[in-house]
Formats: C-alpha cells, sequence, structure tokens
C-alpha cells in the first residue's frame, strides 16, 4: 500500500490545504493528515477541533487519515511505515525552508518529500493570514470551506 502525510498545524485547515491533500489522496492509497502539536504556540483552535474540522471537510476523500502528532515527522512516519510527505509550495521562498526540511527528514530517516505546486489561486493563502483577516472582520468565506468558516465565527463570536 502507498502511503503518503501531509504534514501541518492546520488552525484553520484552508482550500489551499485541501487542494493538497486532495491531490495526494489522488496518488496514494492512503494519506495521513498529520496534525503537528506544537506546545510553544497557542493556537486559535484546539488540536481536537483541527482534528474533527479536517475529518469534516475530507470526509468525500475516502483513503485520508487524521492524526495528531507530537515529535519528529520523521518518527510518525515510521510507525505507520510512510515512505513519503507531501508539502504544497505557494512560493520559492516556502522551498528555501522545505528543501532543508526534506533534506533533514531523508538524511534522518531516508523518508523522501515531494513538492507539490499550489494552485494559484491559493498561492497567497496561509492559516495565519486567514485568521488575521476573520479576526478584523474580513471576509474569507472563500478561503475555508463553509465547516471552518462557521467555526471561525463561532470563535471570534460572529455567528
Amino acid at each position: 500500500m502507498r502511503r503518503a502525510v501531509c504534514p501541518g498545524s492546520f488552525d484553520p485547515i484552508t482550500n489551499g490545504h485541501l487542494d493538497i491533500i486532495a491531490r495526494a489522496s489522488r496518488l496514494y492509497d492512503e494519506v495521513y493528515v498529520a496534525v503537528m502539536i506544537n506546545q510553544a504556540k497557542k493556537g486559535l483552535f484546539e488540536i481536537e477541533e483541527r482534528i474533527e474540522l479536517i475529518r469534516e471537510v475530507t470526509a468525500d476523500c475516502a483513503n485520508v487519515r487524521v492524526e495528531a502528532f507530537h515529535g519528529l515527522l520523521v518518527d510518525f512516519c515510521k510507525q505507520r511505515d510512510i515512505p513519503a510527505i507531501v508539502k504544497g509550495l505557494r512560493a520559492v521562498s516556502d522551498f528555501d525552508y522545505e528543501l532543508q526540511m526534506a533534506q533533514m527528514n531523508n538524511g534522518l530517516t531516508g523518508v523522501e518529500t515531494l513538492f507539490v505546486p499550489t494552485n494559484p489561486a491559493y498561492s497567497f493563502l496561509s492559516s495565519s493570514l486567514v485568521k488575521e483577516v476573520a479576526a478584523w472582520g474580513g471576509d474569507v468565506s472563500h478561503l475555508v470551506p463553509a465547516p471552518v468558516l462557521a467555526a471561525l465565527n463561532k470563535r471570534l463570536r460572529r455567528d
């Protein structure tokens, strides 16, 4: 079985993330979405809320599994026999950082990283920007799936 992982904090998941996950799900038999836990960062959504939102918006992809993970991504991969990491690249600036991470991950365990160019419609999109725009009352309905928009509005007290 061909497995891959799409890692991230997904706070919250955006249409750009979903595009990469859906594309990976067409290439692999099983795709894990690893919601990485960073104790040093306080997210807008709790890990459990993120997992539930991701499961809801990826429900049409039967081969997608969603799990939280704390630690090294290569350990997540090793524990689940996952040989590939799929990462979306928005711009050249992403490549500099992601290449370094890919080389480190490969050097540690031999796991490969596949870079997928982001759909141009989402090339500017990040969870941080979505949260900032939403916090100021901006319309992010075209940037996130409907369940995420509802959760954002509820969290920001605008439902």
